[in-house]
């Protein structure tokens, strides 16, 4: 069975012949392939080789065109600072709607696809021709993150209590606007999008039920008329929230390590594929193969069938192989009942 058969079938609820793996490797597959990280940010040649060398390597069974979260506010004007070797970021002390009444200027852009956009295009689409047996996956930012990205994150959570109107009317261009990036990953060929909403981890069950959650199902909607999977991937501590995630109708549910999965399972029900919650640096990293085995067996444990193996976040540059491999061991061992493979 191949990486992207096993992850299809799972997904669909179907038998398969043992649990997928799917972590999301980016500064570690940089590193493995022995390039500066703004290479595989800025240069889609760069990011498929090295998504093909990390996927292939240790038997993972997706591929992912994720680097970094500035693509869409780059390409729409925004100040972002790109070092040599860390991940691209938003200029924060230089938002693009530090004046609110510049979102007018935006408005008229649901379409754009500038050059870091159209690079992910390009990844997309080199991943699915050199990697026709894995599962492709594109990448989107949820409303949250987006609209940080555009306002500023502190600007962006005194807004939620000061201008609704005005997040409500941010949020709807983000989403309109991420959903036609959607639709163009979607045509280039992934079969699964990934929405990172990680600043929503920062805001409470109120603000998130009344501002984020309506906008996040609308992005997955989308998303499955595409004919495209889901993955709603939102770091930090999520617990507060995790019964709303459930409502999202994503296929899969990420989890970071601070959010329980025991209690991820009982929020949102039997159903739900859920992915995570290996504490990436703790355990992943710092620790050895048989913690990691035991840590897995653990979430495996307590989300019962519908699991996906992987950490809560991105596996970390200098993770020892012997680590990872062991996770990838442990999906190949087990079937998602907890029989053996």
């Amino acid at each position: 069975m191949t990486g992207r058969e096993r992850l299809l079938r799972h997904l669909a609820g179907r038998p398969v012949d043992s649990l997928p793996c799917m972590p999301i490797t980016m500064q570690f597959a940089a590193g493995l392939i022995g390039v500066a990280y703004r290479r595989y940010a800025f240069d889609h040649r760069v990011l498929v080789e090295a998504q093909a060398r990390v996927a292939g390597a240790f038997g993972f069974d997706h591929v992912s065109a994720i680097s970094d979260p500035a693509r869409e506010a780059s390409d729409l004007g925004a100040a972002i600072v790109a070092e040599e070797d860390t991940p691209p970021a938003m200029d924060g002390a230089a938002p693009l709607l530090a004046a609110k009444d510049a979102l007018r200027s935006l408005e008229g852009k649901p379409g754009v696809c500038g050059p870091r956009m159209t690079d992910r295009l390009e990844a997309i689409a080199g991943l699915r021709r050199t990697c026709p047996d894995l599962l492709v996956e594109g990448w989107i930012e949820g409303p949250c993150a987006e609209g940080a990205d555009l306002r500023g994150i502190n600007n962006l959570m005194t807004d939620f209590m000061d201008d609704p109107r005005f997040v409500r009317d941010l949020f709807e261009f983000v989403t309109q606007f991420e959903i036609s990036f959607a639709r163009m990953q979607a045509d280039a060929g992934a079969d699964l999008i990934g929405i990172g909403d990680a600043a929503a981890s920062l805001v409470g069950p109120r603000v998130y039920r009344e501002f984020v959650l309506e906008y996040e199902k609308r992005m997955v909607e989308a998303i499955h008329d595409m004919g495209a999977l889901v993955r709603l991937h939102i770091c930090g501590n999520t617990r507060r929230i995790l019964g709303e995630l459930g409502a999202t109708g994503a296929d899969i549910v990420d989890l970071d390590y601070p959010a329980p999965i025991a209690d991820a399972r009982r929020l949102m029900g039997s159903a739900q594929v859920l992915l995570g919650n290996l504490d990436p640096v703790s355990v992943l990293r710092d620790s050895g193969p048989d913690a990691v085995r035991d840590a897995v067996a653990a979430c495996h444990r307590d989300a019962g069938a519908r699991y996906i193996v992987g950490p809560g976040c991105e596996v970390p540059r200098d993770t020892p192989h012997a680590n990872l491999r062991e996770l990838v061991r442990y999906a190949r061992e087990h079937k998602p009942d907890g029989s053996a493979a």
